[in-house]
Parts: C-alpha cells; structure tokens; sequence
C-alpha cells in the first residue's frame, strides 16, 4: 500500500525525520529526539505537521440549523464570527464517529477540522445527513488544499508572529478557542487559530498546500523546534486529552470518555445521538492514573483493578517527560474516588497507582502530583 503524504513530507526528509505508518499518513514520529521535542514544547516553542488533518467547509443556507442536529456540542454558543467550539460528532446509538473543532465564520459558512483517519467517513456521514442544500466541502486535496501546521508552546504565538507580521493585529488579543482569517500574507491567505492539542499555549494555522513547505521552513529559521508524532503524544496525553480510535471510537459512549462536558444535553434541541445517550446515561468514569511502583509502563488495555475488585481499563498511557512518571488515561468503574490506589495489571503484576483529576500538566504547570 502506497502511503499518503502531506505536503511537508520532502521537510521532514531533509531534517532527517524517522518516518512511521500512521493510519496510511508517512508521517514524522521524531527528528532525533523525542524528549527533546516534548520539552521544547512545554518551555518554548515546537511545531507539529496536523496537514493529514482534514478541513470541511460547510456552506449554504442554515448551517447552524443542520450542525444543530448534527454535533452533540450546541453550536448556538458561537454567535460570535471567529468563535471556535469543540464537540463529538455521534451516530444514533450514540458511540462516537469523531471529535472535531467548528468554526464559525458567517451564517453561511462554518469551517470544521476533523480527524485524519476519519476523514472520508465523517465527510460520507455529513453528505448523508445533508438535505442537499448544503454544500460540504473537504479542503485536503485538489486545487483547494489546504495544509494545517501547529505550533505550541509559551512563545509558540510570539515567534509565529515574527514569520507572519501581518497576522499580529487580528490574533494579539484573540482568546483561546478562536480563529481569524487573515488575507493577505506572504503565504497568501492564512487561518490562525488560538487552539492546539499539547496544553500550551499556540496557534493551528492553514494556508494553501502548496504554501506549507516554504510557512514551516520560516518557522524553523525563527527558532520553532520540529516535533513528531511521538512527542505529540506524551504532550497531549499529559494534557489529558482524548485520541480518536484510542480513548473513544464509534463504539465508545461519550459520558464515559470524559466528554460530558461537550455533550449538551440540556437544551430542547435534538441531536443525532441524543436519545441513546439519555437513555444508558454514564455508566464509567474517565480518569487519570500515576503508576506508584517501579517495573512497568503504562500501556493500553492494560486492566486496572479497583479497591471493590471491579476493573477497568487504561485506554492510553506513556512515561510522562515533564513529570518523570508514568501515566495514563483510564476508564474505571463509576464507584472509584479521586485520591484511590487501583492496580495496574502488568505482565505479571499488580502496581499500585493513584487516581487523579486530568489534566496533568497544563501550561507548563503540573497539577497532578
């Protein structure tokens, strides 16, 4: 099988990258160093190719009115243009197709960015549920690929700035979980979005695909360190943040991923999936894990036993670089407390580990401890 590229492919090479597999995408796992990656991250700044990340335009009349139904998340909270909204995307028995960030940009426009590996489904799922009105646009390939790269870290936005000048007076006093398009930049038009996946601080920012090469080779002379999909992981997994096809799938009910707090469920308003989930209500809680004692790592599916002997399962875990422990993301029966010692089936053991509130490191701060 031949794999997918995105268009900074040729960068990675010349950096020297090691390249991995990842769900059809040749990808960067690391350039050298992932712990040094990691840790550039949480001190200064690094930047991650999310090009295999697919955008979806959505047009026409009623947008909001056909995401309204559409996402468990109320997309009536963004009335404001540039306002971002994080949500699940559910089928009717209520697992979760995917997690996605929407953005609102005008009445007939919203732009969503959803997962790499679920891209074709989740935009076949849109097209389905589209009265035909609409119309879904998927900005990956073609003549209208778009490319996203991601940089983070506490002077991710302050170098981002010195590359892109112009972006500066329409992202300086953006909030978090916002998105200005900018038109005219050395890289053409750019999206700057105050979002990212690592618990820093930064921007997500598309331009055209044929654009992204020389943007990332401009970071790099700015001082942006180039980070893989290693250090991406232990950055996102110390934040506490779910991976689609790890955490939660369309098998997964989102109450017991940790995402109730993306599931409206107050509001009259009706959502594909809504029924199944108030009619199994949570039934697992998502939690953190620090494992207490030496002679293991924390991996997924490993069985974590409560104090009751009920069991769980750790749905993903890693060595935490800025923590210098062992952690994990784990689903454990509704009867465990914050402050618990579970244990950890490993081989042939059983270690000790707390239960902790997520996230663990937020903003280069740990909170878990």
């Amino acid at each position: 099988m031949t794999l997918k590229a995105t268009p900074l492919n040729n960068a990675h090479r010349a950096l020297g990258a090691r390249m991995v597999d990842f769900g059809g995408w040749d990808m960067p796992v690391n350039y050298g160093s992932q712990i040094e990656e990691h840790n550039a991250v949480r001190s200064d700044a690094g930047m991650f190719d999310v090009a295999h990340m697919c955008v979806v335009d959505i047009k026409g009349d009623d947008v909001r009115g056909f995401l309204r139904h559409l996402l468990a998340n109320n997309v009536d909270k963004l009335q404001v243009s540039g306002k971002a909204l994080y949500s699940c995307m559910l089928n009717p028995e209520g697992g979760v197709i995917d997690d996605l960030i929407v953005y609102f940009i005008n009445e007939n426009w919203f732009r969503l960015v959803v997962n790499a590996g679920t891209a074709e489904k989740d935009v076949a799922w849109m097209q389905a549920q589209n009265k035909g009105n609409l119309t879904i646009t998927q900005r990956r390939d073609g003549v209208n690929a778009m490319a996203l790269i991601a940089v983070q870290g506490p002077n991710a936005r302050a170098k981002a700035w010195e590359v892109l000048p112009e972006a500066k007076e329409a992202t300086a006093e953006m909030k978090p979980f916002n998105v200005a398009l900018v038109p005219d930049t050395k890289f053409g038009e750019a999206m700057v979005a105050r979002t990212g996946y690592t618990g820093e601080d930064g921007f997500e920012i598309g331009v055209a695909a044929d654009k992204a090469e020389a943007l990332w080779n401009a970071f790099a002379a700015a001082g942006i360190k180039p980070a893989g999909l290693g250090a991406r992981d232990t950055l996102r997994l110390e934040a506490g943040m779910n991976l689609y096809g790890q955490d939660m799938d369309d098998s997964v009910n989102p109450l017991d991923a940790g995402l109730a707090w993306t599931i409206d469920l107050v509001s009259e308003r009706d959502f594909i999936g809504k029924a199944a989930l108030q009619a199994k209500g949570q039934n697992a809680q998502f939690v953190g894990l620090i494992l207490r004692e030496k002679g293991g790592v924390l991996r997924a599916h490993q069985k974590v036993i409560a104090a009751s002997g009920e069991t769980g399962e750790i749905t993903s875990g890693t060595f935490s670089p800025t923590m210098q422990q062992a952690i994990a993301l784990a689903r454990v029966p509704m009867g465990v407390q914050l402050g618990d010692t579970v244990h950890v089936e490993i081989r042939d053991k059983k270690l000790a580990a707390t239960v902790v509130k997520l996230p663990f490191v937020r903003n280069g701060k740990i909170l878990a401890a």
